[in-house]
């Protein structure tokens, strides 16, 4: 069984206000570096440059590319699960279809609305090192592990049935969600809430009790 781990308790280091400023503006850069140019391309020098340091001086705040990849992986994790919990808490008096509306609509926008952080895990994280995926699946695993236990929540009520096993239709429903983020454009004749609200009536048509 794959291990998981709940990312609400991962630890974070302090640090102090100047050192978090920057620490801050290297993952920025990076972030947005690591979805536009890919893994292997971003280097620690192109980060360097994009944040306006020499290369050397990144190494007092990472040890490597690979620390800063995984911090930016673990803080995308973070955004999706507090988004998951703010919709699980505003969503217990809805019914079936309504709470799982929430929940996708809070997925997408942790994808379109909190920049390259959650994107990357679409985007880049396949590309990954080993050393990385050691530490990042577990938090994944958690998280999906969330969505596994609300489909089973939801398909003990008598508006939905899961005919199958619940976690490959999990799987179906981030494959709807995730690949969104190769050809949807929130900015164009679409809203998130429309999309949401398209693959929320795709998925339910599967799945509601007949």
């Amino acid at each position: 069984m794959a291990r998981t781990l709940d990312i609400r308790k991962t630890p974070i280091s302090p640090q102090p206000p100047n050192q978090e400023a920057v620490r801050t503006r290297i993952l920025d850069q990076a972030a947005h570096l690591f979805l536009t140019i890919g893994y292997a391309e971003t280097t620690v020098r192109r980060i360097a440059g994009a944040v306006g340091i020499k290369a050397a001086s990144l190494y007092h705040h990472f040890g490597s590319k690979d620390e800063v990849f995984e911090s930016i992986l673990i803080r995308g994790i973070e955004v999706m699960v507090e988004s998951f919990d703010i919709a699980k808490s505003t969503s217990k008096s809805l019914d079936a279809k309504e709470q799982l509306r929430l929940h996708i609509r809070a997925h997408l926008g942790a994808l379109f609305e909190h920049g390259p952080y959650t994107a990357v895990h679409v985007s880049s994280f396949h590309f990954a090192p080993p050393i990385v995926k050691e530490q990042i699946v577990p938090i994944r695993d958690g998280y999906e592990a969330l969505w596994t236990s609300l489909l089973n929540e939801l398909n003990t009520k008598d508006q939905m049935s899961v005919p199958t096993s619940v976690a490959l239709h999990r799987l179906i429903l981030f494959g709807a969600m995730n690949s969104s983020i190769e050809w949807f454009d929130p900015n164009g004749d679409y809203s998130l809430d429309s999309l949401a609200n398209a693959i929320t009536d795709q998925f339910w048509e599967g799945v509601s009790s007949k």
